[in-house]
């Protein structure tokens, strides 16, 4: 038997002796803070079925078709979204690259050269000035492959594995971002379109106000104070319209580069407000944490720290390679593939780090505290939802209560405001009295409409800080 293949057995021992001697931490997710319930969801039973969230797109519950058709454009051509969509393509590529490792790597190579020499000599062509040419063709094919004895290459694919699952979760929660952004912005622009209809009635209604004081100053039973009053109401009532114009165009502009188009070539619609607020699931606290797409992009990016330090630590240990190679050489192409010429090799190395002055034991180290770092920001990550969650259900209770008080409020004031009207027609109030009972019954109906506006708002930000509609993406 030929020296060379000896190694063969070898090479096949000590890869199943030490196929087992994976170097490292075994990854454990970190414990969190358990929460059976929410505090603030005391006493507060929602109407909608337990999985409502997770049948189709979230913002399908406020029965806004054109919400909802906007809500679909954010997927396909909001930027923020499609750098996501293209981060998570270049962690998965960079999974398939680790995984390669894994296998061997086989080379072809091939060259061609030509020589000579000025000198005599006993092989070779004799060129016109005396010389001697000859060529030389070389073809060979060969392969190297490293065994993952200590673990290092497999844990490299396991964390580019967790970190394209971070991506793919960082990924949900741009969508999710985007999407809630899109909906409050929505939200916000049908509430001034519905501030912009009650302000155009109520500047109407100062118009026959105005009407009538200076119709009463025209007989003489008033002073020209009353017209100057009237005015000034008017005319401020008129800015205000103004200025909710500028804010309109601004959240319009908004929703434009949300949705992927310029400003200019984008506009919609002025269309009566569906102030609908649904009734959310909250679910439980653990559902939370399955849901939450910034949740599971940093419990995965905790995993893949947790491989880091398996990498650092293969470095106590030698590294092994394999090679082989086989090929030929001849003057003649046609001699290449003659047995004759035919070299081969087998090798396996190994290599050990003797003395680096403690670099591997820094590095080992430097990934320790990236866990846990890692794992402090996960469960930094979890207290702040459960935070989001509370706020979000303590709003949403308040703003109920405030609603109903709102609208009894802005049905008194408009009683007042017609009354305190009847009177100065009779003669028994001055002006002064009507615009004070305007202003308010303005005032309280003003904030009627922000009240409804503000439980829409907190109902998106409710849906958001329990993870939306999102399902978790299977691992690449």
């Amino acid at each position: 038997m030929r020296p060379g293949f000896t190694l063969y057995p070898i090479t096949a021992a000590l890869v199943v002796l030490l196929g087992g001697c994976a170097v490292g931490p075994t990854y454990q997710r970190p414990l969190t803070p358990e929460v059976s319930s929410y505090k603030e969801a005391e006493d507060w039973v929602p109407a909608a079925p337990a999985d409502a969230l997770e049948r189709g797109p979230w913002w399908s519950l406020f029965g806004d078709p054109l919400l909802d058709q906007l809500a679909a454009r954010v997927e396909v051509s909001n930027q923020n979204v499609a750098a996501a969509v293209a981060a998570y393509a270049q962690a998965r590529a960079l999974v398939r690259e680790q995984r390669a490792s894994l296998f061997p790597a086989v080379t072809l190579g091939g060259g061609a050269t030509r020589s000579g020499s000025s000198g005599s000599s006993s092989t070779g062509t004799t060129s016109s000035s005396g010389g001697r040419t000859g060529n030389n063709y070389q073809l060979s094919i060969g392969g190297s492959w490293e065994p993952d004895v200590w673990g290092r290459l497999g844990r490299a694919v396991d964390g580019a594995s967790a970190g394209a699952q971070a991506s793919a979760a960082d990924l949900a929660s741009a969508r999710l971002s985007a999407q809630g952004e899109l909906a409050i912005n929505y939200f916000s622009l049908r509430q001034l379109d519905a501030q912009k209809g009650l302000l155009e009635d109520t500047i109407k209604g100062y118009q026959r106000a105005l009407k009538i004081a200076q119709n009463r100053y025209n007989a003489g039973i008033v002073g020209k104070t009353d017209v100057l009053q009237a005015q000034t109401q008017l005319a401020n009532a008129q800015a205000d319209a103004a200025g909710l114009l500028r804010q309109r165009a601004q959240l319009e502009h908004a929703i434009a580069v949300l949705v992927g188009e310029a400003p200019g070539n984008f506009s919609l619609a002025r269309a009566a407000w569906k102030p609908s607020v649904p009734e959310v699931p909250v679910g439980v606290p653990s559902t939370l944490l399955q849901r939450r797409p910034d949740i599971a992009a940093a419990e995965r990016r905790v995993a893949a720290a947790n491989e880091q330090i398996g990498i650092a630590k293969s470095a106590y240990y030698p590294s092994l390679s394999l090679s082989a190679s086989a090929g030929s050489g001849a003057s003649r192409v046609a001699d290449l593939f003659s047995a004759s010429s035919t070299v081969w090799s087998l090798g396996l190395s190994a290599a050990q780090v003797l003395f680096n002055a403690g670099a591997t034991g820094a590095r080992v180290e430097g990934k320790e505290a990236a866990h846990a770092q890692a794992v402090a920001r996960y469960r930094q990550t979890v207290l702040a939802a459960f935070q989001d969650v509370e706020d979000q259900l303590a709003a949403t209770r308040v703003l109920a209560t405030q609603q109903t008080l709102r609208s009894q409020a802005s049905a008194s004031a408009d009683q007042v405001e017609q009354q305190v009207l009847n009177r100065y027609r009779s003669g028994q109030v001055g002006y002064t009295e009507v615009i004070a009972a305007q202003a308010t019954a303005l005032s309280a109906l003003r904030a009627l409409v922000q009240a409804m506006a503000d439980r829409q708002t907190t109902a998106v930000a409710l849906i958001q800080s329990l993870g939306g509609g999102w399902h978790a993406e299977p691992s690449p």
